[in-house]
């Protein structure tokens, strides 16, 4: 059963959650409630195995516009340090916890996706956007660092540290055809064409075998901090080897040899 909900909507298609931002008239701006529930809802996936993909979309005519200043911004006015500390852990927690779950979470971008909203689609594995997506780090704009909830750590690595660098120290923003071309996003598709081509790949993604897509996502998240070719190679080494001697694997190659025999 799909818990519920105060900020999002979650629809369950087969082995498939599809999960929407549901703030609209606020552009999916993300208030305490919202932070809170994203971080409880990817927690749970690390122990849910009903669940083998994961899409992230947004309500209305943006993906996310960010952090819902209105709410938060007066909010720390009368914090200590302290109390501003435990407001960006919980920021934080959200962004490890899609990391962690084992589940490729498929982020559809359109409309604006700003400061924590870019974190959400940078945390994600794939994404996909409509041509009128822009995204940026908004964070140095109101006077915070550039580097935040996890951007400073994935924007390097998807896109280099030279448009990282110029994204993060301006605020600038970047537009979908140019998201493109760096590769940070896969596909652009047509506003009506976006779901369709979402559940396309959510079946190519569920063809995989529950365990190698899960060690899919461990392992490149793993070779990405790997320190050399030789540590990559280790972690594909062990994770080959435990599927290599699975009956998912064995049943598959007797199937693909039985087919090649009856050509």
């Amino acid at each position: 059963m799909v818990a519920q909900y105060t900020t999002l909507e979650i629809e369950r298609r087969g082995q498939a959650d599809w999960v929407s931002l549901n703030r609209p008239d606020s552009l999916n701006a993300m208030n305490s409630a919202m932070v809170a529930e994203l971080q409880r809802y990817f927690a749970g996936l690390e122990h849910d195995r009903a669940v083998r993909v994961v899409v992230l979309r947004g309500r209305g005519r943006s993906f996310c516009a960010g952090l819902d200043l209105k709410e938060i911004g007066p909010r720390l006015e009368g914090m200590d340090n302290a109390a501003v500390w435990a407001e960006q852990r919980a920021l934080s927690r959200m962004i490890v916890a899609m990391r962690r779950c084992p589940q490729p979470i498929v982020c559809l971008l359109h409309g604006s996706a700003s400061g924590g909203g870019f974190a959400l689609a940078l945390a994600s594995d794939i994404r996909l956007a409509t041509p009128d997506a822009r995204m940026n780090a908004a964070f140095i704009q109101v006077g915070l660092s550039g580097c935040d909830v996890g951007v400073s750590y994935h924007l390097p690595r998807l896109v280099g540290s030279s448009v990282a660098a110029e994204l993060l120290m301006t605020g600038r923003f970047l537009g979908a055809a140019r998201a493109r071309e760096l590769g940070l996003i896969s596909e652009l598709h047509a506003p009506e064409a976006m779901d369709a081509a979402a559940a396309t790949l959510v079946g190519e993604l569920l063809r995989a075998g529950p365990l190698a897509l899960e060690l899919t996502k461990q392992g490149l998240a793993a070779a990405q901090d790997a320190d050399s070719l030789e540590a990559a190679v280790e972690i594909e080494d062990r994770q080959q080897s435990m599927l290599a001697a699975g009956d998912e694997f064995r049943s598959r190659i007797r199937a693909f040899l039985a087919k090649i025999a009856g050509r």
